[in-house]
């Protein structure tokens, strides 16, 4: 079954393969340098094909068992994105996060399904017969969901956009999910603002920890080299 991707509820429009129109792109290594966090953007929106290629680009994140337990909401309308901030504003915003995020032209609410992957690996060929949880180490559905929203994110500043992952405070899931009618079986991990950046640069080298404090070879507390 393929990953439901929806805006405001409509199944969106989604090109088929080999459709989509060529755009400039960066080399990787560009892409994986210039990512970081946006929280401020212009007004200009984020063309209807770049939006396509954007959930394209997550859909093709690795997930356990081919499970595919996502679900995206796109909101690229200013009625649904307010809709969006009266729904998950927390009650405190001290660092005005919040409230930045959602002045951007597209948001991109990222589901997991952890019910597709209690299903998936009750199948036979996984060689199980329940759906225990007791099995997973780690809940794969959530990281799964995390992979392709930072597919998202790269996506985005491969087209020259600005991005950031930002959470539904927990006490606000609730009216999120009604103001949307997101299914129960569906949690909601984050929310991806994306946009044309309206930020100076930030030089962030100097507060980036060093491979040596993260990175060990061999057994842990030997450098890397």
């Amino acid at each position: 079954m393929a990953a439901p991707i929806h805006r405001t509820l409509r199944v969106a429009p989604f090109p088929q393969r080999g459709h989509f129109p060529r755009l400039p792109t960066m080399e990787f290594q560009d892409v994986v340098r210039r990512r970081r966090m946006v929280r401020t953007y212009t007004d200009r929106p984020v063309p209807p094909d770049v939006v396509d290629r954007i959930v394209h680009n997550a859909l093709r994140a690795p997930s356990a068992g081919f499970s595919q337990g996502w679900g995206f909401l796109v909101l690229d309308n200013a009625d649904d994105i307010a809709r969006f901030r009266d729904a998950a504003r927390p009650e405190q915003d001290p660092q005005n996060w919040f409230a930045a995020n959602v002045q951007a032209p597209l948001l991109i609410v990222a589901h997991s399904n952890k019910d597709a992957y209690l299903d998936r690996y009750a199948q036979p060929d996984k060689g199980q017969t329940d759906r225990s949880e007791a099995r997973w180490p780690a809940p794969y559905w959530d990281i799964d969901t995390g992979m392709a929203s930072l597919l998202m994110l790269l996506t985005a500043v491969d087209a020259g956009l600005g991005a950031c992952f930002f959470g539904i405070s927990p006490d606000r899931i609730d009216t999120y999910r009604e103001a949307f009618g997101v299914p129960a079986h569906f949690a909601p991990i984050g929310a991806v603002s994306i946009g044309y950046s309206d930020e100076p640069p930030r030089d962030l080298r100097g507060r980036r920890r060093p491979t040596a404090d993260v990175v060990h070879r061999g057994s842990w507390g030997q450098p890397a080299g």
